[in-house]
């Protein structure tokens, strides 16, 4: 998995940039406020990212920051937001405004998002309330078998629900991702 990516700049676009990092060209989607506040062309950029594979593509998202990044991982923990969702919510504000608001339970910070209506936003928000407090701690094993199995070429959700699937007396890292390995039926 591509996670961190250090270049120059050698194209912006609305959406994206391209940042060659050894002489190879990585097309990296960032959100509009990231796009805004980058350096010029031919500048130095560090990028923490995340690596989205579909059957079709595989795209990278790009963060400043790792709790940016972290932040946009959760978002994607929630059934139903899709990476360009996460990363429009993760464009609504600096991140301190964005889980001040969603703790305070306010749904119309998602105005404007495409597709997000109310109840997709009082979904992202219940979800979120828990979540975001956990943001910035320390992960356990359960999360490095998670990572093991997104390396495999899993999606986060399915590594997950095929982790839940795992008893929960089994602690050795190594054990979950074989017993994840079986109920994904590899």
């Amino acid at each position: 998995m591509v996670s961190y990516l250090n270049g120059k700049i050698i194209l912006k676009r609305d959406k994206f940039i391209i940042l060659e990092v050894n002489n190879i060209g990585y097309k990296v989607f960032l959100n509009r406020q990231s796009i805004i506040t980058l350096p010029e062309i031919g500048e130095n950029l560090k990028l923490f990212t995340y690596q989205n594979v579909k059957e079709e593509a595989l795209d990278l998202y790009g963060f400043a920051t790792y709790e940016g990044l972290e932040f946009f991982e959760t978002l994607m923990d929630i059934r139903g937001v899709g990476p360009k969702s996460a990363l429009d919510i993760s464009a609504l504000g600096s991140l301190d405004k964005i889980k001040d608001r969603i703790l305070k339970q306010d749904e119309k910070i998602f105005e404007g998002i495409p597709g997000i209506g109310s109840k997709k936003a009082m979904t992202i928000i219940l979800e979120l309330t828990g979540k975001i407090k956990m943001l910035g701690q320390k992960k356990g094993s359960a999360d490095e078998a998670e990572g093991a199995l997104m390396q495999l070429g899993f999606s986060k959700q399915q590594s997950k629900d095929a982790l839940s699937r795992v008893s929960a007396s089994v602690k050795d890292s190594e054990e979950r991702i074989k017993l994840a390995l079986k109920n994904l039926g590899k």
